[in-house]
């Protein structure tokens, strides 16, 4: 029973994955997708936070750069633990860009680092929320649609990034 439902759940997802790297060959979509991934890799995110400590010094920063930090301790223990291949390598048909990444799959680590850069900045000035999630989300569509990332691979980075921004802000707030 268990290993049908998990069955079940993995072809559903390769559906969702499908559905979404299915787009890849639209030129205008593929050069916006390409540029914006970038928003949740290591240079982006680790330059952002910086700038957020050096221009605006206060809790919130603090809390952004913790989370980043920390956020990623998880990634890379599941990575570990996890040694789940990237689509591109075990779904045949995958669409994917030239010289992808080579590590494992889950979770998502750009869509941990982004959420966990945004989650602070989303609590405390609500009026940004909508711009800074739609941001962070299309930042996990995108590795999805690349051909790097499974849905919930994106989904538990979320979840990762969520976590440890909420908690980090917690930590600098008290």
């Amino acid at each position: 029973m268990k290993a049908k439902l998990i069955q079940y759940v993995y072809d559903a997802e390769c559906r969702l994955f499908k559905s979404v790297n299915q787009h890849f060959d639209r030129k205008h979509l593929n050069r916006f997708l390409r540029l914006l991934t970038h928003a949740g890799g290591a240079t982006f995110t680790i330059v952002i936070a910086c700038l957020l400590l050096f221009l605006y010094p206060s809790s919130v920063a603090y809390a952004c750069a913790f989370s980043l930090a920390v956020s990623h301790i998880p990634v890379a223990i599941a990575k570990k633990l996890y040694p789940r291949k990237r689509p591109y390598i075990q779904l045949k048909h995958t669409k994917v860009l030239e010289n992808p990444l080579k590590d494992h799959s889950f979770p998502s680590g750009h869509t941990t680092a982004i959420f966990s850069l945004v989650t602070p900045l989303m609590i405390v000035y609500p009026a940004f929320a909508a711009v800074l999630l739609r941001l962070a989300v299309m930042v996990g569509i995108s590795t999805i649609y690349l051909g790097l990332h499974y849905p919930t691979d994106v989904m538990v980075g979320l979840i990762l990034g969520i976590f440890s921004g909420a908690v980090s802000l917690n930590i600098f707030l008290t």
